[in-house]
């Protein structure tokens, strides 16, 4: 439905104003689509007509694509706790914190906060050696919270973190731990960037070309 409405307005735009929309190469700085979703205007944006979503967008503020992949992100039932601590380490309310430092360049875009089931992946990679295929199956089995999976996974992990960084065993528990609590609401990014994309393809049609 939302693939017809823009195509449709790109129809309208040609024969009325004579320009030519190109979707795959929209500007992703574009001032007054960003204007348009920090005043919360999103009525007829893709996936962000709600009213909670609309409010998230004026209170977090949005200057960029990776904003919105965030957001659609954290709006669903179970990160919702996580929305919050996001939002307060996006607006400079609260400290932007990791749970270990090698972590930073894995969650510096989500403000220390993991979202992402790939960054779930990423930080069993880069603190126990796991392979991307291994934090795959950490990922699935964090997920799923079955007791002697986890078990398992754990030891494996806290060895791995000793044996690749020489993380202390009783912090790398604890990095387990936290990893654990994002693992279960992880949403995959690449599925949260597709929905962005046409998120801001509507914005920057509305904005633009409001009639």
């Amino acid at each position: 439905k939302t693939l017809t409405v823009i195509q449709e307005a790109i129809d309208l735009i040609k024969r009325f104003h004579d320009v030519r929309i190109d979707l795959d190469n929209l500007p992703y700085d574009d001032a007054p689509t960003y204007e348009l979703l920090n005043k919360g205007d999103t009525v007829g944006v893709f996936q962000l007509e709600s009213s909670g979503m609309r409010d998230l967008l004026r209170r977090n503020g949005i200057d960029c694509i990776e904003d919105v992949i965030a957001l659609i992100a954290l709006y669903r039932p179970g990160p919702m706790n996580m929305l919050d601590d996001y939002v307060q380490r996006k607006t400079g309310k609260m400290k932007v914190t990791y749970p270990h430092p090698l972590l930073e360049p894995v969650l510096k875009e989500t403000y220390g906060v993991m979202i992402y089931q790939e960054q779930v992946q990423k930080a069993a990679n880069v603190l126990a050696g796991y392979s991307l295929g291994e934090a795959d199956i950490l990922r699935r089995a964090m997920g799923k919270k079955k007791a002697s999976v986890m078990d398992e996974q754990r030891s494996k992990f806290v060895g791995g973190c000793k044996t690749t960084n020489n993380i202390d065993v009783k912090l790398a528990g604890s990095i387990f731990d936290t990893i654990a609590q994002f693992a279960g609401y992880g949403f995959n990014k690449a599925h949260s960037a597709g929905y962005a994309i046409v998120c801001y393809q509507t914005a920057y049609l509305k904005a633009n070309y409001p009639v």
